[in-house]
């Protein structure tokens, strides 16, 4: 089976689809850490990123999120290119991120935290000097995203009261509540135990279909459940992109990756 590189495929694959990188670069001392990156993530589609530490993943994830800016190449959020946008601009066009390390606000409740990502939403004005928890509109809509994601029976708990497998489900909660249009995932089952692992999972399945989702993970075993597409970094190149099943059978990512964990 032949290498399934994406750039062959990318002009194609970018009719309809909500995220566009065509030809991402970036350098840091002469070390080229994305390397002509190429991918087309279609709307409402499940795609996963994956490759080996060291292998651009966080620095493609920065480039897309506008924390990095590429030396090459662009970015296009349903068909517009967004490659100079700044990070709120992205975010005010509705992409989102769940981190890797869970950022929560220590000193607030389950509810408060997600009511309090809402107010970033809003236009200042409209929320001047009124206590968040007040707002019947805000808690409602906080509780309904709570509900979806299992947390609705601790919504007035501290977030420090929280296991670690119910803080990234309040982080997804967070991410949730701003509707956003493209969802990226920075290994939301990262330090989780089995059972944590496959609730998350769970939940994931749920999302599947109503978002575009961009998935960086090293647990395979839930790559390969949650997926529709999946896509290879390898010192920052794209080796590979395709279904999982054409992935996990490719005998070069087997050996650049996978190994016997396929």
């Amino acid at each position: 089976m032949h290498s399934l590189d994406s750039s062959a495929n990318i002009s194609d694959a970018s009719q309809g689809a909500s995220l566009v990188l065509k030809g991402l670069c970036k350098d840091f001392g002469g070390l080229t850490v994305t390397d002509q990156v190429n991918l087309a993530i279609t709307a409402h589609n499940f795609h996963a990123l994956i490759g080996p530490n060291g292998a651009g993943k966080t620095t493609l994830m920065a480039q897309i999120l506008g924390e990095l800016a590429p030396d090459a190449g662009q970015i296009y959020l349903d068909q517009h290119d967004i490659t100079r946008w700044r990070t709120p601009q992205r975010a005010l066009a509705g992409m989102a991120r769940s981190y890797q390390i869970t950022q929560l606000l220590a000193s607030f409740s389950v509810l408060e935290n997600v009511m309090l990502m809402q107010l970033a939403r809003c236009k200042p004005w409209q929320q001047l000097w009124r206590p968040v928890l007040s707002n019947a509109r805000l808690r409602e809509r906080a509780m309904q995203v709570l509900d979806q994601v299992g947390l609705a029976d601790v919504a007035y708990r501290a977030t420090t009261e929280l296991a670690h497998g119910e803080q990234r489900q309040l982080e997804l909660a967070m991410v949730l509540v701003t509707q956003p249009r493209l969802l990226l995932l920075d290994e939301p089952l990262a330090g989780m135990s089995q059972s944590e692992s496959a609730r998350m999972t769970e939940l994931l399945l749920e999302l599947k279909g109503h978002y575009t989702i961009l998935m960086v993970e090293h647990d395979m075993e839930a790559v390969f459940r949650l997926a529709d597409q999946v896509s290879v970094l390898v010192y920052g190149k794209v080796l590979a992109s395709g279904a999982p099943e054409q992935i996990r059978n490719n005998p070069e990512v087997l050996d650049a990756y996978l190994g016997n964990e396929a």
